[in-house]
């Protein structure tokens, strides 16, 4: 009896020993050019990788730094197998493509940080399907487009950073698929925006565009936009707004138009239907007064300071369209002449408005208006010079027959 329990306790302790020399002889995985703080947290900065050492990694690795290395290709599927990931960064690589949903299969990350490399276009679905992302960090780098559908079913994303990159243009369906978006925003210098580059891209929080250096706003560049809370397109030159510009785009809390320069608005039009809440247009530089017909604000309110508008014949049509907002008197005291140059920068109600005549089409159209009223016109006061005259006749007749 005693020799068994003397037996089971020894092979207890032999056991023991075994594990103990296994855990020494087998430290806990981990690539020979990084530093494992944990199993939850690992460093390989700076450590010459030229491959992303996922199978030598620990599947329980949650914060990842892979900064300063050697990867111009990020693959698909690149990080497969590291479940619990939260937090990557790729900073500082020589990265030129990243293949598309080259980050799938990590439903915990939270975080990526890809600046500082050479990256110039963000591809198509390069980011795709990321559902529980919050922040996408992408400044700093030579991106000069956004394919379309690189966000593709990317959601709950809190912050899309992609300023200090060289973008020139947004192609159409670069945001395809992406939504619940708090803050959004672009670098400056954006020279083109395609028909229908926000189209898909739903429900943001806060969208600006600025510094842009546009010559035209096109037919359909607004089209598919939904849901926004703050739209702010400010600090731009604008060019020319064309016609179906902002058609298709719905459900704006609040729309900015904040100290750009535009040289003439062939048509603004937002209808009930576009369920835009408040648009505020303040501090602009417009070089050329838009026609009466061309405007068009069927929102909630509209407020409309401190713009500067040219000052010549066509102020006439500016006072008697919509931007006045029924109220002449304050939109006058609230908006500044740009020109002609002896009134550049004062007041508009420093101006004799009666003193400055109108524009010459202007006046044309209204004779032809009245030239057309006319025709009913003309033959009442035909009429009434024959009943004159027929009045005359017939009291000169009894005069001559001596009846007076």
């Amino acid at each position: 009896m005693v020799s068994g329990v003397v037996w089971r306790f020894g092979l207890a302790l032999i056991l023991v020993h075994v594990a103990a020399l296994t855990m020494i002889a087998s430290p806990p995985s981990c690539p020979p050019e990084c530093i494992c703080l944990s199993q939850t947290q690992v460093l390989c900065n700076s450590g010459g990788l030229r491959e992303i050492p996922v199978k030598l990694l620990p599947a329980t690795v949650e914060h990842l730094s892979l900064t300063r290395n050697h990867f111009p290709v990020i693959r698909s599927d690149a990080f497969s197998g590291l479940r619990a990931l939260k937090k990557l960064s790729l900073d500082g690589n020589n990265i030129s493509i990243i293949k598309p949903f080259a980050f799938r299969g990590l439903p915990r990350l939270k975080e990526i940080s890809i600046q500082q490399t050479t990256l110039a276009t963000v591809a198509q679905f390069s980011f795709a399907g990321l559902q529980n992302i919050s922040a996408i960090y992408l400044s700093h780098n030579r991106i000069k487009k956004v394919e379309g559908y690189a966000f593709a079913g990317t959601t709950n994303l809190k912050l899309l950073v992609l300023s200090n990159n060289p973008i020139v243009k947004i192609e159409s369906n670069a945001f395809s698929g992406l939504s619940i978006v708090e803050r959004l925003t672009f670098p400056s210098g954006v020279r083109l925006l395609e028909p229908d580059c926000f189209n898909g891209l739903d429900t943001v929080g806060y969208l600006k565009l600025a510094y842009m250096d546009l010559p035209f706003v096109g037919n359909g560049t607004f089209r598919g936009l939904t849901n926004v809370g703050v739209l702010s397109i400010q600090e731009s030159d604008l060019g020319v707004i064309r016609p179906g510009a902002f058609e298709g785009l719905t459900f704006i809390n609040n729309l900015n138009f904040l100290n750009n320069k535009i040289d003439s608005i062939q048509e603004m039009m937002f209808g009930p239907e576009q369920r835009i809440r408040n648009v505020k247009f303040q501090g602009n530089h417009i070089l050329d007064i838009p026609k009466i017909d061309s405007i068009y604000f069927a929102v909630n309110k509209l407020t409309v300071i401190a713009n500067h508008f040219p000052c010549d014949c066509h102020i006439h049509a500016l006072l008697e369209g919509p931007l006045t907002n029924d109220s002449v008197y304050e939109f006058t005291a609230r908006n500044f002449c740009i020109s002609p140059l002896e009134y550049n920068g004062r007041p508009m109600n420093e101006l004799d408005f009666d003193s400055i005549g109108r524009c010459q089409e202007e006046v044309t159209r209204s004779n032809l208006e009245s030239r057309d009223l006319p025709s009913n016109t003309s033959k009442n006061n035909y009429s009434v010079l024959i009943v004159t005259l027929t009045i005359t006749t017939l009291a000169w007749t009894r005069i001559q027959l001596g009846l007076v």
